[in-house]
């Protein structure tokens, strides 16, 4: 069992900068691949990156490449999302999420594990 707990979400300007923390609970941390998803107002959940078990592998949306980093630290069983030149459109709710296959099979029908989401939102 992994519980997922977010944290650092908030109001910010367009342009500017805001890191997401995901803290887990259970001794397995290390052994899931992890991401963020994120759901705007009447759309649906969007993938918006992801980073294997050993942080060696990561994925981003395109809408967030170049502007987002993952990463995760094994040592203090947490995930982050350093997410800069925050848009408009970046606005929703982030949700960490918890997979135990591989990076490449990481997507919103393999999620074993859910946080329960932490609000952005970027005025422009």
């Amino acid at each position: 069992q992994v519980q997922l707990v977010e944290s650092g979400g908030g109001l910010v300007q367009a342009g500017g900068s805001l890191r997401l923390s995901c803290a887990a609970s259970g001794r397995t941390f290390s052994s899931y691949a992890m991401g963020w998803f994120r759901q705007a107002p009447g759309k649906e959940r969007e993938h918006v990156a992801a980073i294997s078990w050993s942080g060696g592998s990561t994925y981003y949306a395109d809408s967030v490449k170049g502007r987002f980093t993952i990463s995760r630290d094994n040592a203090k069983n947490t995930v982050y999302l350093q997410m800069n030149s925050l848009k408009p459109e970046d606005t929703a709710v982030y949700y960490c999420a918890a997979a135990s296959g591989g990076l490449r099979y990481f997507s919103y029908y393999a999620i074993e594990y859910w946080g329960k989401g932490t609000l952005v939102t970027v005025s422009s």
